[in-house]
Formats: structure tokens, sequence, C-alpha cells
């Protein structure tokens, strides 16, 4: 579109006297913008925070569309998704559904993966270092991972939380590594690439998250209402669609619509990056039921020991992590993942492994995985 977007960047400063800056990029998923994500302004659950409080200096960013940066085509409500507009924005703000004025996706796996560059680049700068060690969490792992692969000397580590990995996912042009694959869609299908914006209620993101809750004790009271609105403080404009009650507008939340490719067991093992180059760490959640996500369907079909085994080095490090979901930052056990988090960053090492791949449970105690 030749439209100039200033991406949104928070920056917290953990560096120490007379230790060396050692930065950190935090790249939100799908639909949880970054921070909420990661920033989450109750109690102690601030993963950012943590690891700012470790000695690192931590930048949380939003991509186009997301969050707190620029949404372009998204404050017009005839550019949702028209299949749930009338259950989600029909009669607020729209009178009755309409059809996309702008008939194909937002963002693509390019742009995501330029505006990563430049804010890399913008910390680099910034803070005169050579590298950036990436933190990512779900789909976040689209953008990271093969971003980590193409420039592997500006990547220190790589720690991904639920990365969304589908093995037999959408391939690059042929004969290419990453080029897109032909001409990218415009409006086929329509249904799933004609329109910039996706709509999700609090009804379906409660659900989503409920489904995973299967330990006593796995999530506090009342957080599914303090993370919603945490979601709507970075949505000044989808927080007054949706549903009205007596008290106001229920909200929405505006998700970007992203055509992703090169991201699968063709594209991970170039180079030999991943697990040599650039050290990784896996963690999932025992119930997690999106990134992993059996399915006949290759673009759905996810599967975080697809990924493990895909990496080619040994510099690779995968955990599963008893009672929590694709959620684990806005659980109970938060507080584990902002342990795992420091040790890897500080040793490229958790409770002092390396390499291998293990289940932590409840207790605390790591094991082997069968």
């Amino acid at each position: 579109m030749n439209e100039h977007v200033a991406l949104f960047v928070r920056e917290y400063d953990g560096t120490r006297p007379h230790h060396p800056t050692e930065a950190v990029l935090m790249l939100h998923g799908r639909s949880a913008p970054g921070l909420a994500g990661f920033d989450l302004p109750y109690g102690d659950y601030s993963w950012a925070q943590a690891l700012a409080q470790a000695g690192y200096d931590v930048f949380v960013m939003d991509l186009q569309g997301s969050g707190r940066s620029p949404r372009p085509k998204m404050d017009d409500p005839c550019n949702a998704d028209p299949a749930k507009q009338r259950a989600a924005l029909v009669p607020n703000p729209l009178a009755d559904v309409c059809t996309p004025n702008y008939a194909r996706q937002l963002n693509n796996s390019l742009s995501d993966w330029a505006e990563l560059d430049t804010v890399v680049d913008f910390i680099r700068a910034r803070r005169n270092v050579p590298d950036v060690a990436f933190v990512g969490w779900s789909a976040g792992s689209f953008v990271m991972g093969p971003y980590t692969v193409q420039h592997p000397d500006k990547v220190r580590t790589l720690f991904l939380l639920a990365p969304i990995f589908p093995p037999h996912g959408r391939a690059s042009r042929p004969g290419t590594r990453f080029d897109a694959p032909g001409a990218l869609p415009v409006s086929t299908p329509p249904q799933q690439y004609g329109f910039p914006m996706n709509i999700t209620m609090n009804a379906e993101f409660v659900h989503s998250w409920d489904v995973e809750v299967r330990c006593p004790d796995q999530r506090e009271d009342g957080m599914t209402d303090i993370v919603w609105s945490a979601v709507m403080d970075s949505d000044d404009l989808g927080r007054t669609w949706g549903p009205v009650h007596p008290d106001g507008p229920e909200g929405v939340s505006r998700v970007r619509n992203s055509y992703w490719w090169g991201w699968n067991n063709s594209t991970v093992p170039l180079d030999g990056t991943l697990g040599a180059l650039v050290p990784v760490c896996l963690v999932y959640g025992e119930f997690d039921t999106q990134a992993m996500h059996p399915s006949p369907v290759p673009a759905t079909d996810f599967s975080v020991p697809a990924l493990y085994t895909a990496i080619p080095g040994t510099d690779k490090l995968m955990i599963e992590v008893a009672c929590t979901g694709h959620m684990m930052p806005w659980e109970n056990r938060a507080k584990d993942l902002h342990q795992m988090c420091r040790e890897w960053l500080k040793h490229t090492a958790v409770a002092g492994f390396k390499s291998g791949s293990y289940t932590l449970d409840t207790a605390g105690d790591f094991h082997p995985a069968p």
C-alpha cells in the first residue's frame, strides 16, 4: 500500500552497572497482543518485567495489525471476516453484514519478516549489540523461526513457547528458500484470505481457554476477565464494538489476517542453523490444544515434537510442562515459565539440560520424556 507504519515497541531496561547489555525481543502470536501476552498488568505475571529484573534489556513489539501498532484497513468493520460479522458486529457497529472493502489479507510472511528485521536492527543500533535473543509465543514462531534461519548473525538464542509448527505447511516458491509461493492470494479462497481482519469475541476467547483447564488451581479465579481487559486496553476501537450490555459494549479483539509460508519440515533444517548456530528451546503445556493439534489438513496439523525433530542441530531442548496449556503466561505455572526462560537466556540450558526432551511435573522436577 506504500504507506509508512510506525511499529509499537515497549522497553524495560534491566541492564546492570558494569554488565554488558543483553537484549531480548518478545513477539506475540496470532491473537494476543504483545502487552497482554508478555506484560500483563496484574500480580507478578509480567514475563517481560521478570526478565528485566534478571538484568536483561527487554523489548516487546507489536507487528502491524496487532496491539498498539497501526491497524490499516482494520478501522472499517466491513473488512472483518464476513462469516463472523453477524454474530460479532451486528448491530454494533454494523446495521447488517457487508462485503469487505479491502478484499485481501493484511500481512504475509515477507512483510512480517521485514517488520521484525526493522525492530531487530533498531535494537542493535540503540543498544550497540551484535545480536538479540528471541522469545516468541504461539504463531510468533511463523515469524521468528524462518527469520532466524535467514539471519542467524542477528539472533543469539531462540526460546519458543507453544510454537505453532505445521510439518507439512505451506511451502515457499519451488526452487527458492523463502520466496512467496507464486501470486499472493487476493480473494481465493475468499472465505480465508478475502479480508484483512479476523474478529474474536470474549466468549470464544474464554471457551478456547476453558477447554484446556483440567487441573485444580491451574488458573486463578477471574483471570479470563483480567486478560480480556488487557487485550481491550490495546484496542481502543475494538473495545467499542460487539454486543452492548448495560455497562457498555463487550468489545471484540481485532486480529490481523496473515498469509504465512516457509515454516515446515523443508525449511527448518536449512543451513543447519537451528540448534547449531542458534540454540533453540521449545516449551509447551501438557493440555495445549493449539500447538498440539493433529489434523489431516496440512495447514492445521501442528506439533511441537515435530519441530524438535526437524531442528537439525544438537543444541535443542524441549520441555512439556504439566498442568498447563496454551495460555501458560496467564496460568499459575507462569512463574515456572519465567524461570525456565531466565535460565535459558543465561546458560542456554534449563536445570542444567542443554539438549534433549523432558517433562516438568507439578512438583518442579524434570524427567526424561517417554
